[in-house]
């Protein structure tokens, strides 16, 4: 039962993990790309969802090449760390964060294009800081944006496969996720295992879209 639960148990840290780098993330970037004004900001924001339209494969070798051993990333990771973050767990970490990100980032922005622009002059008006205006002004009124975007973010996390797998590699016990366990079983022909994992992942997407449903 062990060996069956760790990739249920792997699938779910990693996601959390990624999911509080994007919501800090999404909805810091979100809303400079909102309410800021600078050259390059269409350039930037096509960048910022790239992600989504990219092959995951892709999203892997661009990692790599980063966090590689040649990669700038790799090296400074080297020389703070002493080690690389490659086939580790923070590998499969950072691999979540980019393919999630652009999900967080377009919920929080969606919902910020609605924001009564006169609610928050009005607070600064009276005195309140950007960082007050933002935590009893703006979140509030884009609730319902950052529930979807914090669910479908954790619910891309938890289904990445092929960026994870270039990235962080299929070690069991330390990068082994739901996805590339359902892989190697059904490459096994380990189908009661696979059905197993499937449909463990299949209820929890469904349990978490049908709650953005409910909420929105």
């Amino acid at each position: 039962m062990e060996a069956f639960f760790q990739p249920i148990k792997l699938s779910v840290i990693i996601s959390l993990l990624a999911l509080v780098i994007v919501v800090l993330l999404g909805t810091t970037i979100a809303w400079l790309m909102t309410y800021k004004r600078f050259r390059g900001k269409v350039i930037l924001e096509t960048i910022l969802l790239l992600p989504i339209v990219l092959p995951p494969t892709v999203i892997g070798f661009i990692l790599i090449m980063l966090f590689g051993q040649n990669g700038f990333l790799g090296k400074l990771t080297n020389l703070l760390f002493h080690q690389s973050l490659m086939f580790t767990i923070w590998a499969a970490v950072i691999a979540a964060v980019v393919v999630a990100f652009p999900l967080m980032y377009q919920s929080v922005k969606t919902g910020l294009s609605f924001v009564d622009r006169s609610a928050e002059e009005a607070a600064r008006i009276d005195g309140a800081s950007e960082w007050r205006v933002l935590r009893f002004i703006t979140l509030p009124l884009i609730q319902k944006s950052l529930i979807s975007g914090i669910v479908l973010s954790f619910a891309r996390a938890l289904g990445e496969f092929g960026a994870t797998l270039m990235f962080a590699g299929n070690i069991p016990g330390r990068t082994q996720t739901v996805p590339m366990a359902i892989y190697v079983a059904f490459q096994s022909n380990k189908m009661t295992l696979a059905w197993a994992w499937v449909l463990s992942i299949v209820v929890v997407s469904f349990v978490m879209l049908l709650f953005v449903r409910k909420s929105a």
